[in-house]
């Protein structure tokens, strides 16, 4: 349930091994294109579709090598690094993909499996139960599809979630985010670079898009509702956007902006949910990605810790489901060999999810504090030529999990935590 990354690749994968699998997603086709969809795969991600068989991925997604990341604060460089920023002969940088053309790749390529089945534009309504366990689902046009497992990886919103009564327990975000998409004159002055500004009005990141464009993230303080995030952001101050941005950027990357005003459209409010479920699973039934453990924005977690759950489901589903897992364990029923594979795809995953929180929370932070202190922020500006270097070195250090991952996704057998360079 859900055609987002951590369904659609489970999904293929489970189809390119000859098991029955029906893909169920609510939104019509065109609705998966939606203007913000995470676009960076990091190493781990890119892992994680190494070991699924998903790489290279197909020439016809639009997708590039991020070159680097770059800082500024008070209109001053602090520091820049170039990707990939782990000194390895095998290193591979964050690659930046058309989310939607992905999902859309690999829906087509499911559609022409005979083990696969996929239904868009359809909604589950309610889980089937019998024998103490999850059945399948009732979907809304009154079909009711009778299913051995269910994978819930339908969001951080997650309705098959709150019909299992499976607790979300929120740990709660400072901020919030506006989202944006400028179509301005190219190439922009970011230079290829992921590239964060601070100044005394605000904080953004911004990126060259893969499919085109420039995507932009406007920080704003947690406001009760999304709506109200909106209200805060755009009523308090009448300077138009264009203008905010420009106002806290170094000279060329302003006038850049200024000049491209016409194309800024209207921002996108994001409210940041970030949470683990109590539990992921019950017999019949098993949360993936947002569904199980929402993530922050910062650092591309969400679409790369689906990737990195599908993969680990993958394999412990099919050798939950091989002949030889039916003969070696000939007494114990089928559906039992499933849950204690749930059991086991919650043991490996859940720990990378919780500590990779808890270090966006941490990166989080550090940006309020950034945000907030106009002290430190004019002392690192003015001590750049100093300070960059040694904030730059310390700054790569914390990235290293978020990039790499704390687990490997794949058990002892399965590949390794990093990416073949494929690219």
């Amino acid at each position: 349930m859900g055609a987002g990354p951590a369904g659609t690749s489970l999904a293929l994968r489970l189809a390119r091994a000859d098991q029955a699998v029906t893909l169920v997603e609510a939104s019509p086709p065109e609705s998966l294109d939606r203007q913000f969809r995470g676009e960076a795969l990091m190493p781990h991600g890119l892992a994680a579709l190494e070991a699924m068989g998903l790489l290279p991925l197909p020439a016809a997604v639009p997708q590039r090598p991020l070159a680097g990341w770059r800082f500024v604060l008070e209109q001053r460089e602090l520091f820049r690094l170039a990707e990939p920023l782990e000194v390895s002969p095998a290193a591979v940088p964050c690659t930046l993909i058309s989310q939607p053309a992905l999902l859309g790749q690999w829906l087509r390529e499911l559609q022409s499996l005979p083990a696969a089945q996929v239904l868009l534009a359809q909604r589950a309504t309610g889980l089937l139960w019998g024998g103490g366990r999850v059945r399948g689902v009732q979907l809304a046009d009154g079909r009711a599809l009778e299913a051995s497992l269910v994978v819930a990886a339908d969001g951080r919103g997650s309705r098959l979630r709150q019909q299992a009564e499976l607790t979300l327990l929120r740990t709660g975000s400072p901020i919030d985010l506006l989202w944006f998409r400028l179509d301005g004159h190219d190439p922009s002055p970011l230079d290829g670079c992921f590239t964060t500004v601070v100044g005394p009005t605000g904080l953004f990141s911004a990126f060259d898009s893969a499919s085109g464009g420039v995507q932009l993230g406007w920080v704003v303080d947690r406001q009760p509702s999304a709506s109200g995030s909106r209200r805060n952001a755009l009523e308090s101050d009448a300077t138009p956007w264009a203008e905010r941005f420009a106002a806290l950027s170094p000279a060329r990357l302003a006038a850049w902006l200024r000049a491209s005003a016409d194309g800024l459209q209207e921002p996108v409010p994001l409210r940041v949910e970030v949470g683990q479920a109590k539990r992921w699973w019950r017999p019949g039934l098993l949360l993936l990605g947002d569904a199980a453990h929402p993530m922050s924005p910062v650092r591309a977690q969400g679409i790369n810790l689906a990737l990195r759950d599908a993969c680990t489901a993958a394999e412990e589903l099919l050798a939950a489901l091989s002949p030889a897992a039916g003969a070696a364990e000939a007494e114990e029923e089928g559906a039992e060999r499933l849950d204690r594979a749930l059991a086991r795809i919650e043991a490996r995953r859940r720990p990378e999810s919780e500590t990779l929180q808890r270090l966006q929370a941490d990166e989080t932070r550090r940006g309020n504090l950034l945000r907030h202190q106009g002290w430190l922020r004019r002392t690192l500006a003015l001590g750049a030529p100093w300070l960059g270097p040694l904030v730059a070195g310390r700054w790569r250090q914390q990235q290293t999990p978020l990039r790499l991952g704390v687990t490997s996704p794949m058990g002892a057998s399965g590949a390794a935590g990093s990416p073949v360079r494929r690219q």
